[in-house]
């Protein structure tokens, strides 16, 4: 029998048996290898979406710098409880770069006309949904009416497990560095910092990877590649649930009962799972 992991917010797990149901009842589609970096640490492996559409350059870069073996062996070099996981550089401090020139920044995007993104709220002051597994939030459809454009504005919602690009006080200087938020969520950092990915498997290795600034005893990343780039047998299938399904729909409800007036897109995570 094969095994799948299924990577769930806790209140998603709060009730066994209609949670059961919700996953016999889910349709589920594939993750692109090709957006998809599997970073082996020495706490295990975690693999994370990394969405293009949403930084395009910032994939770009994380792509080489992966091909090219840069992030293997580098540590979680400043590590904050509840707020963020560094790592990246390869000085093991912050500050480093790798040899290629910074990047400017990729804060928001307009998405493309029809994007298959999942809207979960909608509100005079803006929305928010998922863009595959990754949480966004966008301008108001108020506010995108006035501005007579097709789409929304769209930017990373910087929820648990969510991916973002270092910089230091200069906007444009992000280069190799990549961060991941630890437990807690900050939707100030949203259009301040370039937001990238998502990590879909072994999320909880974010959480456990050792503390401080720097670590007495750092954690590191091993082994960084592009799932693509992967021997056919040893390349990771992911999953995740169909975000326009009914099941889906049906997870919402469920958190959305539980959470009520305090409801934010952070409290849900798209189901996802090892095929």
């Amino acid at each position: 029998m094969k095994k799948s992991a299924l990577w769930l917010s806790l209140s998603l797990l709060a009730s066994c048996a209609p949670m059961q149901s919700v996953q016999t009842q889910a349709q589920w589609v594939p993750l692109d290898p090709q957006n998809l970096l599997v970073i082996d640490t020495t706490k295990g492996r975690m693999i994370v979406e990394m969405r293009p559409d949403l930084a395009p350059n910032a994939v770009q870069r994380i792509k080489l710098l992966a091909r090219e073996g840069v992030y293997n062996g580098l540590q979680f070099h400043r590590v904050i409880d509840l707020f963020v996981v560094q790592t990246g550089n390869p000085n093991n401090k912050d500050g480093g770069t790798s040899t290629y020139p910074n990047l400017e920044a990729e804060f928001s995007v307009r998405l493309p006309d029809k994007t298959p993104w999942r809207q979960v709220t909608q509100t005079s002051d803006g929305n928010a949904g998922f863009l595959g597994t990754m949480p966004i939030l966008t301008v108001s459809a108020k506010e995108t009416q006035r501005r007579n454009v097709p789409n929304f504005q769209a930017w990373g919602a910087y929820c648990p497990g969510v991916a973002g690009m270092g910089r230091g006080e200069d906007v444009n200087s992000a280069n190799s560095e990549i961060f991941f938020m630890r437990g807690a969520s900050s939707f100030r950092l949203g259009l301040q910092y370039t937001a990238w990915g998502n990590a879909v498997i072994g999320r909880e290795i974010i959480t456990t990877v050792a503390a401080g600034e720097p670590p007495a005893n750092p954690d590191m990343m091993q082994r960084v590649q592009v799932a693509a780039d992967l021997p056919e047998g040893q390349r990771p299938n992911v999953e995740m649930m169909d975000t326009q399904s009914p099941a889906f729909a049906q997870l919402i409800a469920k958190v959305r009962r539980e959470k009520g007036a305090d409801f934010s897109i952070c409290d849900v995570q798209v189901p996802t799972r090892l095929k």
